[in-house]
């Protein structure tokens, strides 16, 4: 079996910063972010995991311990045995905490927004769903495919939310390989890996969405107090996409951690910087 050469989208020089995006989507999802990082001394790798965006799908199996094992290698191809922190959202953030576990010592930091704690949904603490603010005129004013994808994970319902799902979520969503994703779904656990986390001495920010329904807040709690340095937030009017709905807020928390990985930063870097999907 030959592994899928992965798509990668880099900005910028200095320190790597891997994105690794979640399930359904790709590596748009958080080059949204990028606004927040690209005056700070980081080279930003946005990664598309295989089957997602415009990296090839696994041969074999192709549940989430293959694509875990995919991603190592990918680094390996990218990165060797350089210095790198890692962002991950979603499914990205329990494929991010593998891969620390597996380079603790490479690792400078970790920041997980939105992250599965544990892959089995039963097992998971959710609150109830619940929409903080609708908008019925806008979702009768989209395409039906796109307002049904729109209103499945969105909590605020305002155009801004609309527009930032638009731009960041929905071309990865048509991009996915449906069979990839059900092979995932066939096989969706990883063996523990939190007894490396007891010598990881590194930064690590997570951030929760208050109305997030499909991975919840409290695990997210519980999973911060594993680490020796960690920062944990839940944000209200927040969801599944946390930084698409409170992008202000995400984008300075994300600011100040990278600050504490690698402060060393632009001269222009104290003005404060637009979100944008990219």
């Amino acid at each position: 079996m030959t592994d899928p050469i992965p798509h990668v989208v880099r900005r910028g020089e200095g320190l790597p910063l891997l994105f690794v995006h979640g399930n359904g989507v790709d590596h748009r999802l958080l080059l949204a972010l990028d606004p927040v990082f690209q005056e700070s001394a980081w080279e930003r790798i946005y990664i598309d995991l295989a089957g997602f965006g415009g990296t090839p799908a696994l041969d074999g199996r192709g549940g989430l311990p293959e694509l875990a094992d995919w991603l190592d290698r990918a680094l390996d191809r990218l990165l060797g045995d350089a210095s790198f922190a890692v962002v991950g959202n979603s499914m990205g953030g329990l494929l991010a905490r593998d891969l620390v576990s597996r380079r603790p010592e490479q690792c400078r930091g970790m920041a997980l927004l939105a992250p599965v704690v544990d892959p089995a949904r039963e097992r998971r603490t959710l609150p109830a769903p619940e929409v903080v603010l609708s908008d019925p005129e806008l979702l009768a004013s989209l395409d039906a495919q796109d307002a049904d994808d729109y209103r499945a994970l969105s909590v605020v319902q305002t155009r801004d939310t609309w527009e930032r799902f638009r731009a960041a979520a929905l071309p990865g969503i048509r991009a996915a390989d449906e069979d990839a994703m059900r092979r995932i779904g066939e096989f969706y656990e990883l063996p523990s890996f939190t007894d490396s986390w007891g010598e990881f001495d590194r930064p690590v920010l997570i951030v929760a969405g208050r109305q997030d329904a499909v991975v919840g807040y409290e695990d997210q709690w519980a999973l911060s107090q594993e680490f020796l340095r960690s920062t944990y937030a839940v944000l209200d009017g927040a969801g599944h996409n946390v930084h698409l709905d409170q992008p202000g807020i995400v984008g300075e928390m994300l600011r100040a951690w990278s600050e504490t990985v690698a402060p060393v930063r632009s001269a222009t870097a104290g003005s404060h910087l637009p979100f944008a999907p990219a």
